[in-house]
């Protein structure tokens, strides 16, 4: 479980993220959803460890982690994170890029190392690509890649910081109900940023829509089923200056029919 109270974040005079209060219950995928500059990718960073709070804390598993006086780092947290671009390693193979995680976990066992590294190759569906170089990988190969990497160091909680955003929708789908199989998956726990609605509500448990720095509004469960995008921008953007509104609206969505279908049954 991931716990945030109160959680702050200053750098120099300017506030970047406020009072962030947030939970999101093992197994589930909690989905941020904001524009640009809303502070989203700040608050991965401070899950992941990669810097400290200015005032509140962070829990993993009903342990604190981050504090004001305390940062535990980002190799003991249990936590991998997709960056949005990918940053995989362009000296290694496909394969090299999951056994370079995994190397600490199997050192005494290597031949179970080379069993799991099979297992992800083949459940990302890069086995025929398993020694080409991140170079010669399609933009979807890269992605699958990028997950496969953060799977390699059997993370409790997995942060995506908006992975698919230059996809074309067919590709996204894919990706997207290859994500939403993960969830849960040996308790795994996702928090997802994104800009697009459509994202968020396909594979969320819980949305907060993060605006400036602050949360400005929540769902869950069955009430994430019934909503609309219409309704996401109207309780979720409500006060935003109408060109920035209009700007989220359109870059915020996009058109994925049988997606949607396929979340709300």
């Amino acid at each position: 479980m991931i716990e945030i109270i109160g959680l702050s974040k200053k750098i120099g005079q300017q506030s970047v993220l406020e009072d962030i209060t947030l939970s999101a219950e093992k197994g589930s995928l909690f989905a941020i959803l904001g524009p640009s500059g809303s502070g989203k990718t700040s608050l991965l960073r401070l899950i992941a460890g990669f810097d400290r709070p200015s005032q509140g804390e962070i829990r993993l598993s009903g342990r604190t982690v981050s504090s004001p006086t305390l940062l535990v780092p980002p190799a003991r947290r249990q936590v991998s994170m997709i960056f949005q671009s990918l940053a995989l390693w362009p000296h290694l193979t496909v394969e090299g890029n999951i056994e370079f995680v995994m190397d600490g976990r199997y050192r005494d066992n290597r031949q179970r190392g080379r069993k799991e590294r099979d297992r992800l190759l083949s459940m990302m569906h890069l086995e025929p690509y398993r020694t080409r170089y991140p170079s010669e990988l399609s933009g979807g190969e890269s992605q699958r890649l990028a997950i496969a990497r953060a799977l390699a160091s059997d993370p409790e909680y997995l942060l995506m910081d908006e992975p698919f955003s230059n996809l074309d929708d067919l590709l996204k789908e894919e990706l997207l109900q290859m994500t939403l199989s993960l969830k849960g998956e040996n308790g795994l726990t996702i928090v997802y940023v994104t800009h697009n609605i459509d994202e968020a509500l396909f594979l969320a448990d819980r949305i907060a829509v993060l605006r400036a720095g602050r949360i400005i509004k929540m769902w869950e469960g069955e009430a994430i089923k019934k909503l609309s995008k219409e309704e996401v921008l109207q309780k979720g953007f409500r006060g935003e200056p109408q060109r920035t509104f209009k700007a989220f609206a359109e870059l915020g969505t996009s058109d994925l029919p049988t997606m949607e279908r396929k979340r709300r049954g």
